[in-house]
């Protein structure tokens, strides 16, 4: 990659349109993203990506770049808008995640640009693999989640395996993006080992190949014997968490409503809850616990051993005047 030159703003520009083209087909991919590229002078993108959309490419100029050109391509955008031409910089699912957005900001802020300059730059965002992904095998995105990806091509090891580590302890549903590759094989029996630590064994795992595309293809297994199963890197590894289930073909994340309301009787409150308010358990009823716990004789050090939370936390939790509770004010509507 050329290092770009610097930044001149008396030079006529043009705009570098990020846009995120989703799964790949063009039925999944937004308006505006379809829009972009048509007003575009000059087409950048990876070249498995131009392939998606072919389509839409006539009478423009396109420049194909490699797998690890990344950097490359950013250049190459950032060139032709100094020209003064219009460039759609693509990039699969959303740009903003895993994609274009983040390394084009990086050379145009080192070529000395600002927002105020001449070349206008806009994100047309995406639907990110992870979204592509469980929409085909259920809803396994319903409470919280997280993505991490498995390359180490550009993250160290020890950094990757600490955040594989902290939200499989967290329970979180995991994303995991670039999980192998022809050369990168340990990658997703470490994460396993690492996930193993925390979970059970049986807990759901889906692998979703090449969503949306022609060769797509689904897997439900399970963590033990999630990496047995054949993935690349055109692979998503989606893994349930606690609460996760498969029923009929479908993995589900339950979003919580069983805390609150008997589902066996209609959706009737339980005892002890309120609809529309924090659950008995939330933040108010956890501190107001924990300081009964507390006050019976239980120490700061048990207390964080059970609720597996650190120390400093607890003690600053016991330390700080529980609030009075606010119950004539409504509650903001669950999002």
């Amino acid at each position: 990659m050329n290092a770009p030159e610097s930044f001149d703003a008396a030079v006529p520009a043009g705009k570098i349109m990020l846009v995120g083209i989703g799964p790949g087909s063009v039925e999944h991919m937004t308006a505006r993203a379809r829009s972009a590229i048509a007003e575009a002078d000059v087409v950048v993108g990876y070249v498995t990506y131009i392939k998606l959309v072919a389509d839409l490419l006539d009478g423009k100029e396109v420049v194909r770049k490699g797998m690890t050109e990344e950097l490359d391509r950013a250049v190459s955008a950032l060139d032709a808008a100094r020209a003064g031409r219009k460039v759609a910089l693509i990039s699969s699912g959303d740009a903003g995640v895993y994609g274009m957005a983040g390394p084009t900001y990086e050379v145009l802020f080192q070529a000395g640009w600002t927002p105020e300059g001449d070349v206008a730059v806009e994100i047309v965002p995406g639907a990110s693999a992870l979204n592509s992904c469980a929409a085909l095998v259920g809803a396994p995105l319903t409470h919280d989640f997280c993505a991490i990806s498995l390359s180490d091509l550009l993250t160290p090891w020890p950094v990757i395996a600490r955040r594989l580590d902290a939200v499989a302890m967290a329970d979180f549903v995991v994303a995991l993006y670039n999980p192998k590759s022809g050369r990168r094989t340990r990658q997703i029996v470490e994460a396993q080992r690492l996930f193993l630590r925390h979970r059970r064994a049986d807990t759901p795992v889906a692998i979703v190949k090449s969503a949306y595309r022609r060769r797509q293809n689904v897997v439900f297994t399970t963590l033990a014997q999630m990496a047995e199963q054949d993935i690349g890197m055109l692979s998503t590894v989606l893994i349930g968490n606690s609460s996760t289930f498969v029923r009929d073909g479908l993995m589900v994340t339950p979003r919580g409503y069983a805390n609150k309301y008997d589902m066996d009787e209609g959706g009737a409150t339980r005892d002890g809850e309120k609809a529309g308010r924090s659950l008995s358990t939330g933040l108010n009823g956890w501190l107001e616990a924990l300081q009964i716990d507390h006050a019976a004789g239980e120490s700061v050090e048990q207390l964080a051993a059970r609720h597996r939370l650190p120390i400093d936390y607890i003690r600053a939790t016991l330390d700080e005047p529980l609030e009075a509770a606010a119950a004539d004010l409504p509650e903001e509507s669950e999002a």
